[in-house]
């Protein structure tokens, strides 16, 4: 195909901007589907993960025709966490679409995505979404917009950037607000004429750099990249150059592209077209392809560091294995991180001291769970502990540590005491403002340290009103010791199943994360205690029966309904002496020592060390 008639874009935005429902309107309104061809929501968030939490974790690629042009489109995440995802992807396009909620305007994760795609010299256009929400104002999130550009340095012709109002829910789409309703097709016409046609020499040796990757069940493993000069065909030799500067002989079995969400083989690919390569034995993010006689190292793609760390050690509870886990040992672990790391490089696995024991870090919190809950759901059974920031230091031996640019709005009523818990975060505000609404918009600075646990906290404290974001900074001086969990925990005493009767007894004492009927074991976490300490309880014992008594009466007590913990509560839950036992069917919390007497031994040594 002509590559003038290629256009490569990559859609950008905050969380729950509606990208992923956009690109549903541009598939559907470009005549992707068929007629009567039954379409779910969020086609573009194929993983299961993805539909239950109604993000997009992983950038993933799509085209449609128009008017003889193909477009390729690329939905990225829009939660920070996942900025990996975006950084690789930005580097496969000319353009990029960036989309505001209208009503709420530029948000943080905006800021950063923008940033990277105005660094790269992308072409924007913007799409005002959601006009069809109530109170929303396009006009003022578009001026927004534009400010936003002005602080980030964009250039003349980025800063007189394109820009249409639309609705991707409705899949309605105006050139000004005041136009009448139209479709997408305003939107694709303004990609065409505004983003620029690949370059790159169709007669040049080939060049390509491996973006990222998909899985197929019936090819394997499929490398994604952008041709960026020459013509790529199947059964043809070239060079593969890895990450250590080594270079290897390939021959790809197949060279796809996508047609619409399905890729499907083509005889040769040209500058600009995003392809899929497979029956390559090995490859990372970052390799580059070119030409078997003239090998070409192309610099890596820059990720920022990750700001997090969590380690992930085999299942040494006493119940391990007997709920749902297939791989539990050190070598399966240890082989499924390192898939992990191949499959995201904003993910880092390193072996630390013992067998089986990995130190995972990543972007965030939810960059972590998300690979825990993963591999729950391949059957992986395994331990992690309590997340802890990454340190680094200056050339002066001084300890820094990253802080993030942190935003909530609450109602004015409830901004006293979530500013009082920030700061007790080591939070420092360096703005506040309110709106007509009585909302309050608090910006703050705190280190990431401090915002471990922080959104059920103010969601606690404004009941359920907070809305908060954070992005990463950049890396500060120390800040200074924050406090953990305060309250101790009640800790199962003895093995077996836990007895109605007994936890009614424990519900003065704290709030439970068990229920009646759940098998425990001795060290493992049953409750949060109401004081500081953590105190041992036997959660089996029944009640004594007599021949005026019957069991039944057992069955009749009425227990408070327990916490149940979502894995990220769980994370955030946890302190340095305690883990998380994570299985196919069930999360249990436990102190990483479960013998009672030893942990008494451990909590004396500190204070034995320091006299």
């Amino acid at each position: 195909m002509d590559q003038s008639k290629i256009r490569n874009v990559a859609i950008i935005a905050h969380v729950d901007h509606g990208k992923t429902t956009l690109v549903n309107q541009l598939l559907k309104q470009c005549g992707t589907f068929h007629e009567g061809e039954e379409v779910v929501d969020r086609v573009m968030d194929s993983d299961n993960l993805e539909r239950e939490r109604g993000i997009t974790i992983l950038s993933k690629n799509t085209n449609v025709m128009y008017k003889g042009y193909r477009v390729n489109i690329v939905d990225t995440p829009g939660h920070a966490d996942f900025g990996g995802q975006v950084e690789r992807v930005l580097g496969t396009v000319d353009g990029v679409i960036l989309v505001v909620d209208a009503f709420e305007g530029p948000m943080a994760q905006t800021r950063f995505v923008t940033q990277k795609a105005l660094e790269l010299g992308l072409m924007p256009i913007v799409v005002v979404n959601k006009i069809d929400r109530d109170g929303c104002n396009p006009h003022a999130a578009l001026d927004k917009v534009f400010d936003l550009f002005c602080e980030l340095n964009a250039t003349e012709e980025q800063l007189d950037f394109d820009k249409v109002f639309g609705s991707g829910r409705t899949g309605i789409c105006r050139a000004e607000m005041e136009d009448p309703d139209g479709n997408f097709s305003i939107l694709m016409d303004k990609i065409i004429e505004r983003i620029p046609a690949p370059k790159g020499d169709p007669n040049a040796e080939p060049l390509l750099q491996i973006a990222s990757l998909e899985y197929s069940s019936f090819l394997g493993r499929l490398a994604v990249g952008r041709v960026q000069q020459g013509t790529f065909k199947a059964n043809v030799n070239y060079a593969q150059a890895f990450t250590d500067g080594t270079v290897k002989n390939i021959r790809p079995q197949k060279i796809l592209r996508y047609e619409g969400l399905t890729p499907k083989p083509v005889d040769e690919a040209g500058p600009g077209d995003i392809i899929l390569i497979a029956g390559l034995d090995t490859f990372d993010i970052g390799d580059t392809i070119s030409a078997a006689n003239n090998p070409v190292h192309l610099p890596r793609i820059h990720i920022d560091p990750p700001t997090i760390s969590m380690l992930f050690t085999v299942n040494t509870s006493p119940l391990a294995g007997k709920y749902g886990g297939k791989f539990m040992t050190g070598n399966q672990l240890q082989e499924r991180l390192e898939r992990a790391h191949m499959a995201d490089p904003a993910l880092i696995v390193e072996k630390v001291d013992g067998a089986s024991t990995f130190k995972v870090s990543g972007r965030g919190i939810l960059h972590l769970t998300i690979l825990v809950e993963n591999m729950r759901r391949e059957l992986y059974e395994f331990t992690i502990g309590s997340p802890q920031v990454i340190f680094h230091n200056d050339e002066n031996g001084k300890l820094l540590e990253p802080v993030e640019d942190f935003k909530v709005e609450v109602p004015s009523e409830f901004s006293g005491a979530c500013i009082q818990e920030i700061q007790q975060r080591k939070g420092e505000m360096t703005n506040m403002v309110t709106d007509d609404n009585d909302r309050v918009t608090l910006e703050f600075v705190v280190p990431s340290r401090g915002l471990i646990g922080i959104r059920p906290k103010l969601l606690s404290l404004s009941k359920g009103y907070a809305v908060s974001q954070s992005i990463f900074k950049e890396y500060q001086p120390y800040k200074g010791e924050i406090p953990t969990r305060i309250n101790g925990v009640l800790i199962a005493k003895e093995p077996g199943e836990s007895a109605s009767y007994a936890l009614s007894n424990l519900e003065d004492r704290g709030y439970l994360i068990i229920g009646p009927g759940a098998e425990v074991y001795p060290g493992m976490i049953v409750g949060e205690h109401n004081r500081d300490v953590d105190i041992v309880v036997n959660v089996t014992k029944g009640k004594h029966l007599t021949n005026m008594r019957s069991k039944s009466a057992d069955d009749m007590i009425q227990l408070t309904p327990y916490r149940r913990l979502t894995l990220e509560e769980c994370v955030t839950f946890i302190n340095d002496d305690e883990c998380i036992e994570v299985t196919p069917e069930v999360l249990r919390l436990r102190k990483n020592t479960l013998d009672h007497i030893k942990r008494k031994q451990e909590s004396k040594r500190p204070a034995e060390d320091e006299d």
